[in-house]
């Protein structure tokens, strides 16, 4: 058909041009929306910057066309051919281009959000910095296709298959991903917080850096895949295939790998502090420098596990054998003012072959138990009687008692049989009970007991007797000051600096107060994410900031003292959008 007459026709109002053949027909330009093109020939055609929204181009051929920046948002491009198409920029927002085949398409930039694409063919498209929110992708066609910085917040990519396909730095943050095969994909960098990957097929992807945490991984398969330095926290390994693969340095923090099978694997400094491994399977896994710090061992297979130089404070062992264990030391405690493992056991010297277990270190946990206040001692005397009632298997040791800026630390250990935070939390109940009973009854519990007040000034203290460790020669009250006057610095700092540069900031202000050992335990766990809060609620561009920086920072920035407190303060703030989105 001669262009002229086709543009000649649309003008009068005609809209159907089923079978049209127009193929080397420049178009650019045009506006053809409403128009219906279905089973057209278009091949070669040029139709950049064209309006095509809501036209009808099912089952059209559009072979080699020259589509950049047109807009077909809302269209029907379901079994068109569009392979190797220029794609670039184009908009294809909530349209259907279901069976469509788009192999060797360049749609960089191109905006995809809320399409269908179900069962498209993909091969080698691609898609770098393109927008592909919310988009439907189950059961594509993704071979060795470049999705580099690809928008796929919300994506769902179910069964599709990605083998080979480049990910890097990818935003797949709460992605659906069951059952689709990435075999042998690079994923590196990218963002994988709440992405459902259960059952999907990982053999040989590489995952390096990559911000996993949330992430459910029920049953995928990750054999021989390289995680290194990878962000995992509260992420759900549970019946995971890890066998082989390789983990070093990456922060599995409070991770399900329940039934996780990561035999062989190489998780040399890993940290796995509030992991649960429950009838997980580590034999002939690489365990050097790794961290188990309140972690739950429970029906774990450790054979011939290298565990030499792991930190092993308070773990929890439950039928656990460590007889065929590799391990020539370990740290049985962790010093949290210079976050790193202390107390080597043995003290000099090497553990032989499969004398871990008998070295009776997991025998006992280590229990902080925090007192806002200087605690009663003859109150918590009985509350500490009282609680070897209610649990008579309980071994209950006082180990120390520190006092710290805004409060008292009691430190106690316990036979490994019990839950620390559950033991905590009783120990404060009581003590609050009892405490009162006490003060109110004191006088006539001295005097049952025969204890009478001494007049005599040489007779020792109590404090005295229970031989307590020296406190700190630096007066509380000159560490408040300096506390109050860091917290208010933080603040400010927080409030008037952009995410870069405060962290370097606020970090060199944590170093100062660990120089003048002041805990740093509060501004970690709260001030930093509040006033990061605070000002996100009231300054939009600082949120874009935010997650500017979480997607360009380095690992060293992302995984620091700072660093860390900003991620989970990010974390809570795309939570709090996305449940505001879903009321809406």
């Amino acid at each position: 058909m001669q262009i002229q007459n086709f543009l000649d026709r649309y003008r009068q109002g005609e809209r159907n041009f089923t079978q049209v053949d127009l193929s080397g027909a420049s178009l650019r330009g045009a506006d053809l929306r409403n128009i219906n093109l279905s089973g057209a020939n278009l091949t070669s055609a040029n139709l950049s910057w064209a309006s095509l929204d809501r036209a009808n181009l099912a089952g059209a051929i559009l072979h080699q066309a020259d589509l950049h920046n047109a807009i077909l948002n809302n269209s029907n491009l379901d079994r068109a051919n569009l392979s190797r198409a220029n794609l670039r920029k184009v908009d294809l927002r909530l349209a259907t281009l279901r069976s469509a085949n788009l192999t060797w398409a360049d749609a960089s930039n191109a905006d995809l959000s809320e399409a269908d694409l179900s069962n498209a063919q993909l091969d080698r498209i691609n898609l770098t910095q393109a927008q592909l929110n919310n988009t439907l992708l189950i059961g594509a066609q993704l071979m060795e296709a470049n999705l580099c910085y690809t928008n796929l917040m919300g994506a769902n990519l179910s069964t599709a298959n990605l083998r080979e396909a480049r990910l890097e730095v990818a935003d797949l943050g709460g992605a659906i991903l069951v059952g689709a095969n990435l075999t042998e994909a690079n994923i590196q960098g990218a963002y994988l917080r709440a992405a459902n990957l259960s059952e999907a097929d990982l053999h040989r992807a590489i995952l390096t850096n990559a911000d996993m945490s949330e992430a459910n991984c029920d049953r995928a398969h990750f054999s021989r895949a390289n995680l290194t330095g990878a962000y995992s926290i509260k992420t759900n390994f549970a019946r995971a295939d890890l066998q082989r693969a390789v983990l070093q340095n990456v922060y599995l923090l409070r991770t399900d790998l329940s039934d996780a099978n990561l035999r062989g694997a190489d998780l040399r400094r890993a940290d796995l502090s509030g992991a649960y491994l429950k009838n997980a399977i580590l034999s002939e896994a690489n365990l050097t420098d790794a961290h188990f710090l309140e972690s739950y061992l429970i029906g774990t297979q450790l054979d011939k596990t290298e565990l030499t130089g792991c930190c092993i404070h308070n773990w929890h062992l439950e039928n656990v054998d460590l007889s065929q264990v590799n391990c020539r030391y370990v740290f049985t405690g962790f010093n949290h003012t210079t976050q790193s493992p202390c107390d080597r056991y043995p003290v000099s010297g090497n553990l032989p072959f499969g004398k871990l277990g008998q070295a009776n270190l997991t025998a006992c946990l280590t229990i902080d138990v925090q007192f806002v206040e200087v605690p009663n001692w003859e109150a918590l005397v009985f509350t500490l009687a009282r609680l070897e009632r209610e649990y008579p298997d309980l071994q209950l040791t006082i180990q120390g008692y520190e006092r710290r800026v805004g409060q008292y630390l009691l430190k106690l250990s316990a036979n490994s049989s019990v839950n620390p935070q559950l033991l905590r939390e009783r120990i404060l109940q009581l003590y609050s009970q009892i405490s009162q009973n006490f003060t109110a009854q004191r006088q006539a519990i001295l005097k049952v007991l025969q204890i009478e007040r001494s007049s005599d000034s040489r007779s020792p203290s109590l404090l005295q007797l229970i031989n307590l460790p020296s406190l700190p020669l630096i007066s509380a009250d000159h560490q408040q000051q300096i506390y109050r006057q860091v917290v208010y610095q933080i603040q400010q700092i927080i409030m008037s600096q952009p995410p870069e540069k405060f962290l370097v900031s606020v970090q060199r202000l944590l170093k100062f107060l660990k120089q003048h050992n002041i805990s740093t335990e509060e501004i970690q766990q709260d001030i930093i994410g509040s006033a990061i809060l605070k000002r996100a609620e009231k300054d939009a561009m600082f949120q874009k900031q935010l997650l500017q920086w979480e997607k360009s920072a380095d690992r060293i920035a992302r995984f620091s003292t700072v660093g860390q407190a900003m991620c989970s303060a990010i974390s809570l703030i795309l939570s709090e959008a996305q449940s505001s989105l879903e009321k809406g």
